[in-house]
């Protein structure tokens, strides 16, 4: 059974349901334990994005079409019309290079890699990670001052 608190409702008639209700943000509960809905997922996964990419790139020289494979596979799969204007972006900021190289299946491709400034990004971007979840960890227990009143 799902319920919820603190929702925002839009309703919407459906043919064959009926009155249907879609929930567009708030805590959600199915059985007793929280949901996290779709909306906030998506807001994260926007946010880590630009991170999981420079992430894949950073493994070594890689083809576009190698890079939406290797996010298929986790929470960070996209499409080429969010991948490529992400890969642009962050060409222009000297994050990536990329270089033809011949294919035998075709025309010659580009593969992408960090550049210095790239690979530079990345360590900051890992370290803030780390402080993140540092932060939240410490967040989630009770501290002295909080236990002691």
């Amino acid at each position: 059974m799902l319920s919820y608190r603190n929702i925002n409702r839009v309703f919407v008639l459906d043919s064959k349901f009926g009155l249907t209700s879609f929930f567009r943000y708030g805590t959600f509960f199915e059985n007793g334990t929280c949901v996290i809905t779709s909306a906030q997922q998506l807001a994260i996964r926007k946010g880590l994005l630009e991170f999981a990419v420079l992430k894949v790139v950073g493994v070594g020289s890689v083809y576009a079409a190698d890079i939406l494979r290797r996010m298929q596979e986790t929470e960070f799969a996209t499409q080429e019309g969010t991948l490529y204007p992400l890969l642009s972006k962050l060409r222009r900021e000297g994050l990536v290079a990329y270089e033809w190289q011949e294919s035998e299946l075709g025309p010659p491709r580009k593969y992408y890699q960090l550049t210095d400034l790239g690979r530079d990004q990345l360590v900051a971007l890992d370290q803030y990670w780390k402080t993140i979840d540092q932060t939240l960890q410490q967040l989630g227990r009770r501290s002295a001052a909080v236990t002691e009143s």
